[in-house]
Formats: C-alpha cells, sequence, structure tokens
C-alpha cells in the first residue's frame, strides 16, 4: 500500500467513524422524539430550521436543503406537518411559482416543548460516544 493509498484510507476510516457517530445520536434522537413528542428527527429538523427566520419563512428548496431531503420528499414532509398544523403554506406575492413555509404556533409550542429532549438526548449520546475509543477523537474534535 502506497502514500495515496494511505490517505485513502485514513479518510475512509474518519468517514465511517462520522457515519458511526451519527447513526448512534440518530436513532437515539428519533427514539426519543418519537416517544416524547410524536416528531421525527427529520420533522424537528424542519420546524427547528424555520424557527431560526426570526419571525420570516423559507421557500420549499430553502427547507429541502436544511432538512438534506428532495425536493419531493420535503413537499411530502410539509404536507404532513401542514396537516398536523405546524406549518403553512405561503404563495409569494412576487413569484407565483415560489411557495414559501412558515411555522405556526403550534409548530413553535411543539418544537419549545421538544427542544428540551433533542438538546438533552444529543449531550448524553455525544457523552456516550467517548466510551468509544474509536469514536471518543470525533466527539472531543465537535465539541472544541
Amino acid at each position: 500500500m502506497g502514500i495515496r493509498d494511505d490517505a485513502i484510507e485514513v479518510r475512509a476510516q474518519g468517514w465511517r467513524r462520522l457515519a458511526a457517530l451519527h447513526g448512534l445520536i440518530e436513532t437515539e434522537l428519533e427514539r426519543r422524539l418519537q416517544a416524547s413528542h410524536k416528531l421525527s428527527v427529520v420533522e424537528y429538523t424542519v420546524l427547528d430550521a424555520l424557527s431560526r427566520q426570526d419571525g420570516w419563512h423559507m421557500r420549499m428548496r430553502q427547507l429541502a436543503r436544511a432538512a438534506a431531503l428532495s425536493s419531493s420528499a420535503t413537499t411530502r414532509l410539509v404536507t404532513r406537518l401542514e396537516d398536523r398544523g405546524l406549518l403553512t403554506r405561503i404563495l409569494c406575492a412576487d413569484d407565483r411559482r415560489g411557495i414559501y413555509t412558515e411555522l405556526t404556533p403550534a409548530g413553535q409550542a411543539l418544537l419549545d416543548q421538544a427542544r428540551p429532549t433533542h438538546d438533552q438526548t444529543l449531550t448524553e449520546s455525544l457523552a456516550e460516544a467517548t466510551k468509544q475509543p474509536e469514536l471518543e477523537g470525533l466527539v472531543a474534535f465537535l465539541q472544541a
């Protein structure tokens, strides 16, 4: 194995560690958010992204990027959340093709209830990950 091959393997190991940490955290977040608030991780992510707009709204395309979803998956998710009264869609006044998404008061209330669960789970999951030698360095880097 040459130097070039070693560099590729180092990157691959780093990627596997990152994927393992992500999986560990996402699994626990999914379990706790569903159990306590009937929210998936991606639903929480969407509500959180919209809440950070400080009274403004987001285009569907921006929301898709924030949630790391395809356009069609974002549309389905927004429809589900809209059916639950957690967000609303607004047609763009100057571009009728544009659709904005905005958090409703019910969506904000649910997010406010779910945020401590999310934050505590994230903290606990990262602490648990430090007990695994292969993840300890990555967690330390993320917390720095």
